[in-house]
């Protein structure tokens, strides 16, 4: 049944929208965090799985992300196909698939397997929810509301931390059978959602499919189909899908495109933006932290005992408690960016986080090079620091690549597919780049980081134009002034207004409207 053609449209049709695009995050969230709690060669999962090595540790937690790429690969090839709705629905159920192997797993083949299945899932997840929320939401609100879905995804982090610390101590298989298992739970909650939902209007309108477009456009405006806000939505929405048709079916090498709306441009700020995420450190605070448990010997979090142990020297008892009030204060870090992204705009935000991120990997690298005990307890706390920083630079980022690669319907989804899978595959590198430089230079891993910081904050000043406020249809004027630069300088990087779109429809339909009439005047 679909809920949004029984009463359930306006505000409370957005707000389910939300909820299945935060769902979908939700989900990634813990499968990122559940493995490195419950991965180990001497816990309980190390011994049913014939104590794996560091390096197959790695191997069984990385591959993964591996995984998460190749659902997007298909996400590329498919999305326009099948739609965003349809997309998430198959990617949830792909998760399920991949968590009924994962949770009765007795081989370290059969884990692996499941882990490729379930990142599949999530790829094609992580590609198509932005899409969808960013489609379905209001310009006045999409900022906060694809802010929120980086904060589902840290909440996700959160909630698979606790249940991992917690069967910890077991000695039995449920120490790890139960959190693999559980994310199912997730995965099914996301079908069902989905289900009860609209296609979006804009793909509708891309498969001409104009009086379903019509029907959801009036559901989540909440009003009637005669009103003149669903009469100029659609015809925004139709004049630019016609425009970007033109050129007859879609070919790779459009992606490309330096002219007009600069396709190349928006693809590169979308790429940009994945690299600079995860090259801000996160993974050598976040991902380790919020999975410190008994299973210090994790080749992805190795680096957690090198920070806590032994360079903080804190001990390995109270190391799982640090992870977890870590992984709080990341969450609490996620909701601030909540109240100040529309009003401050995302340009702001993503020039203040890599700067405090930068401050924060510069003084934990002074304090553990001096190597006191005193010093460990004050690189703690810059650690906490940086997880109110970060969020701003996540969920910042998460907005930015969905208005850059939101702004053409014709691009949409195949830009969101190549971004996550780009993302997907800085993600892979770093957690298998970072524990080696962490064995051989120890804290001044975290000077590098520092450097990549501060690196991101000119290129975000001179490249990025802003986008706040503005509906999906307005973005592609930001490209049209040409250049690398094109006008990301003008009124302090914005360089349209919100609606700017509408109101050159609107001139053009009245020039149309004086032209029909001066011709009937003419024949007369």
């Amino acid at each position: 049944m679909r809920l949004w053609k029984h009463s359930f449209a306006g505000k409370t049709l957005v707000f389910a929208v939300t909820a299945a695009s935060c769902q979908a995050f939700l989900l990634l969230g813990y499968d990122q965090g559940v493995m490195g709690g419950i991965i180990g060669a001497n816990n309980e999962f190390g011994q049913d799985f014939n104590h794996p090595d560091a390096d197959m540790q790695g191997n069984i937690t990385a591959l993964y992300d591996i995984g998460c790429v190749v659902g997007s690969i298909i996400t590329y090839f498919v999305g326009e196909r099948l739609g965003r709705r349809t997309l998430l629905i198959l990617g949830g159920s792909i998760m399920i698939i991949g968590n009924a192997i994962l949770g009765p797993s007795y081989t370290v083949g059969q884990l692996i397997v499941g882990r490729i299945v379930t990142g599949i899932g999530n790829g094609m997840n992580s590609s198509t929810a932005p899409v969808y929320l960013s489609e379905c939401s209001p310009a006045s609100h999409r900022g906060v509301l694809n802010t929120f879905q980086g904060t589902v995804t840290i909440l996700g982090v959160v909630i698979a931390y606790w249940p991992d610390y917690g069967l910890s101590f077991s000695s039995s298989s449920i120490q790890w059978r139960f959190p693999l298992a559980f994310q199912a739970v997730f995965a099914i909650l996301l079908v069902l959602q989905v289900i009860g939902l609209p296609e979006t209007p804009r793909w509708l309108v891309q498969r001409d499919r104009l009086e379903d477009a019509k029907t959801t456009v009036t559901a989540l405006l909440g009003t009637s189909e005669d009103d003149p806000k669903v009469t100029g939505t659609l015809l925004d929405i139709r004049s630019v899908v016609e425009k970007e048709h033109k050129g007859g079916p879609f070919k790779f090498k459009e992606l490309f495109s330096i002219h007009g709306t600069q396709n190349f441009r928006r693809l590169m700020l979308t790429i940009s933006v994945q690299f600079g995420q995860q090259l801000s450190g996160s993974k050598l605070i976040v991902r380790p932290l919020s999975t410190s448990t008994s299973s210090l010997c994790n080749m992805l979090n190795y680096y957690a005992p090198v920070i806590y142990q032994d360079q903080m020297s804190l001990s390995r008892e109270l190391s799982p408690i640090l992870g977890g009030c870590t992984e709080v204060t990341y969450l609490v870090g996620s909701v601030l960016p909540l109240f100040v992204i529309d009003k401050f705009g995302r340009r702001l935000l993503l020039m203040f986080s890599p700067a405090g991120l930068c401050l924060c990997f510069v003084m934990v690298s002074i304090l553990l090079s001096i190597g006191s005990r005193g010093t460990a307890y004050g690189a703690t706390a810059f650690i906490f620091l940086f997880q109110l920083f970060y969020p701003c630079t996540s969920t910042g980022l998460l907005t930015l690549v969905q208005m850059a690669s939101g702004a053409s319907t014709r691009y949409r989804a195949k830009v969101q597919a190549i971004s996550s899978a780009w993302n997907w595959m800085f993600v892979f590198v770093v957690v298998k780049v970072t524990p080696i430089a962490m064995q051989n230079i120890g804290w001044r891993t975290f000077v590098i980081f520092a450097i990549q910081n501060f690196l991101f904050i000119p290129m975000v000043y001179c490249f990025y134009p802003e986008t706040k406020g503005l509906e999906l249809e307005d973005i592609p004027l930001l490209f049209h002034k040409g250049g690398i630069t094109g006008g990301v300088f003008t009124s302090r990087g914005k360089t349209v207004v919100p609606h700017q779109h509408a109101q050159q429809q609107q001139i053009g339909r009245d020039e149309k409207t004086d032209n029909e009439v001066r011709e009937v005047e003419d024949r007369a």
